[in-house]
């Protein structure tokens, strides 16, 4: 509901010091009005901050049709193994036929419908005992020491335990408790409490060839969408970082949220195009160089929409521009246009959207948005002229998600190897599934690897 203003006739005849101060606490009223209905539709909070008068996405129009799979519709199904790697076949052949009740030994007819079970084994930890005998030495009779074999030296756990200690924690965010509990369920495997961090440690010391790589392909590369969000290290603030690359993704624990972490995380020689929000560590770098992400800015000029008078008409006229915005570039993406089709239709959304900035422009609350948003002009648009770059910054989005979770459960690490653990296995974990690789297999092959004092297997894709 919009707050009634006061009548013109009773501001004419107060005191000019009176009619400031009512016009400062109005203005200061919408503004305090325009946070209450924020919510993760129209700003930058995320759902999980939703106030309970939030607005509920609106429900779509029913189908008519019955839930489920269509008539039609190809369906998935798990594909068959090949009968060489099934561990056993148990033939079901019929002795007595059903109709006469004679006995059906003719041989098969026809294709064999085949079904296969899928089960875990019992899972019983294989363990190897080491003894080390001294023994007498026949010369000067002094007792000799067997020296222990390098690859045993990491102590009670082998390098599958190891990573799998790292997965569960690095990957499917369990507490140190938690994945102390499933290994001594799910694999009979006893691990203290103070061994999950020292496994991580380990891990995190194998990954480090494998981090210095992504580092190195991300600098390298054309583009990167990158984000940030908060960390911690021993309750202290710090900045959790990514950059998704085109072959990797790339994560950094830093104490700074300023540009100088921007470029360590990207490197001193990255000259391509960066993906972002509107933050200020970003305005270092040229606006020929970065897109600004429209999912950001169409949350921000959402906001504006729920105000009153012409405020919320500016802001519910550019909702309806943003909406175009994505309609015709979802079109390009569904080659529905070609790109000078994109580029043609965008055309006139710029025309538009530099219009309807301008009339922003002289509105109050919109103002500070309408000129940063002019003032980015180039970065907003990158998006239509440079082929694989995206208007939203999504990709860096969904590889923070996972980080955000976890940092919910364990409220950031204890210290610098812990946050050196975070940043690898984050790295590789996101990496790994960029190329669909088996991210425990590799984790073992780092650490059994690093065991045996080589380096780690590569992880990026060879040109």
């Amino acid at each position: 509901m919009e707050t009634p203003g006061l009548p013109e006739e009773m501001r004419a005849g107060l005191p000019a010091a009176v009619v400031d101060y009512i016009t400062y606490l109005e203005s200061r009223l919408a503004r305090l009005e325009a946070q209450l209905r924020q919510h993760s539709g129209n700003s930058s909070r995320p759902p999980s901050q939703d106030p309970p008068t939030a607005p509920l996405r609106p429900a779509k129009a029913p189908s008519g049709r019955r839930a489920g799979g269509q008539p039609g519709h190809p369906g998935h199904r798990r594909e068959l193994l090949p009968v060489s790697q099934v561990d056993e076949v148990i033939v079901h052949r019929p002795s007595v036929c059903g109709h006469c009740g004679g006995a059906a030994e003719a041989p098969a007819v026809g294709a064999i419908r085949r079904q296969q079970v899928w089960e875990l084994p019992a899972v019983r930890p294989r363990v190897t005992e080491h003894q080390y005998p001294s023994v007498c030495c026949g010369a000067c009779q002094r007792l000799v020491a067997p020296e222990r074999p390098t690859a045993e030296e990491a102590g009670a756990f082998g390098p599958r335990v190891a990573a799998l200690v790292a997965l569960l924690h690095g990957r499917f965010r369990l507490s140190a408790r938690e994945t102390a509990a499933v290994l001594a369920d799910c694999f009979g495997v006893p691990m203290g409490l103070g061994s999950v961090p020292a496994a991580c440690a380990e891990v995190g010391d194998a990954l480090a060839g494998p981090y210095t790589a992504v580092q190195a392909s991300v600098a390298a590369g054309e583009r990167a969408n990158v984000d940030e969000t908060g960390w911690k290290q021993g309750g202290k603030r710090r900045w959790l970082w990514t950059a998704v690359g085109v072959l990797g993704t790339l994560f950094l624990v830093s104490a700074s949220r300023g540009a100088k972490t921007l470029t360590a995380l990207l490197g001193d020689a990255f000259a391509g195009i960066v993906g972002s929000d509107r933050f200020s560590a970003y305005r270092s770098l040229p606006l020929e160089r970065r897109q600004v992400c429209w999912a950001h800015l169409k949350r921000n000029l959402a906001a504006f929409a729920t105000w009153g008078g012409e405020t919320g008409r500016w802001g519910k006229d550019a909702g309806v521009l943003v909406d175009r915005l994505f309609a015709t570039w979802h079109q390009f993406r569904d080659d529905q246009l070609d790109r000078a089709g994109v580029q043609a239709a965008m055309d006139l959304v710029q025309t538009e959207m530099r219009a309807l900035l301008d009339r922003g422009s002289d509105l109050s609350p919109p103002r500070a948005l309408c000129q940063d948003m002019l003032a980015l002009w180039p970065a907003l648009w990158t998006f239509v002229t440079v082929e694989g770059i995206e208007p939203t910054n999504n990709a860096a989005e969904r590889a923070l998600r996972p980080a955000v979770l976890w940092r919910k459960g364990c409220f950031g690490a204890a210290s610098d190897t812990g946050n050196v653990f975070v940043e690898r296995i984050l790295t590789v974990s996101a990496t790994c599934r960029q190329h669909e690789r088996h991210l425990l297999s590799y984790l073992t092959a780092a650490v059994s690897a690093h065991r045996a004092g080589f380096p780690a297997p590569a992880l990026l894709p060879t040109p």
